[in-house]
């Protein structure tokens, strides 16, 4: 087992069969010790944030293979932190979907000029490029095909994925009183198949949801409140 890359909150060792482990870490992203899952950098440490992770991710890969959704999941081990997952091909360098059913976080700080915030939202989908040093900038669909990213039918093909995958996340929170305002996916080529697939992980650390109250639940308490 070799580790191949170092990530924020995970990383990512290769097998000898060929399938990938992810350790999941206690980091999380923000900024100045404040958690931020739209953040593109470690912003503080909080213990059991990965095996909480694990865990939700465990739980929503699961659920999504109910569906028939085709996703990288193999298993998880609770005990290691770890998430064992086939291989993928990146779109690009690696490119980020984001649901959005609330207008709050960078959404709002864009367009605050002509929305509320916390306004409703109908499942709006947005991309950006996974790119660190330009701060992770948004794409259109014209761009990721004049880019030669994806084709218009892989891009209308992870909308619609982006758009189904987050309402079954969305339904499932809402069966604990909880309500979920943005969440952010990340997709794959099978290299063997060729199949779309969602991979990285659906957890607290890359969504945000609230209570029937309006709190936002930071991904320790959100797993608490939402696993038994």
């Amino acid at each position: 087992m070799k580790r191949i890359y170092e990530g924020k909150t995970k990383d990512v060792y290769e097998l000898e069969d060929g399938t990938l482990k992810l350790i999941f870490k206690d980091d999380v992203t923000g900024e100045d010790g404040v958690f931020d899952p739209g953040a593109n950098q470690v912003g503080l440490t909080m213990e059991g944030a990965g095996q909480s992770a694990l865990k939700m991710t465990a739980f929503f890969f699961e659920k999504l293979a109910e569906r028939q959704i085709n996703t990288h999941y193999i298993n998880a081990d609770l005990a290691e932190n770890a998430l064992y997952v086939k291989k993928a091909a990146m779109f690009g360098n690696g490119l980020e979907f984001i649901c959005r059913y609330r207008a709050v976080g960078s959404f709002y700080r864009r367009y605050g000029a002509y929305c509320k915030e916390g306004q409703p939202l109908d499942g709006y989908v947005e991309v950006t490029i996974k790119d660190d040093e330009r701060g992770d900038p948004l794409i259109t669909k014209d761009a990721l095909v004049m880019l030669d990213i994806l084709t218009e039918t892989e891009y209308e093909t992870l909308h619609r994925l982006t758009k189904e995958i987050s309402d079954i996340v969305k339904a499932e929170l809402a069966t604990k009183g909880l309500e979920l305002y943005d969440i952010k996916l990340e997709f794959g080529r099978n290299p063997e198949t060729g199949d779309i697939m969602l991979i990285d992980e659906i957890s607290g650390g890359n969504m945000r949801v609230y209570d029937v109250n309006g709190n936002y639940l930071e991904p320790l308490e959100l797993e608490k409140r939402f696993l038994p």
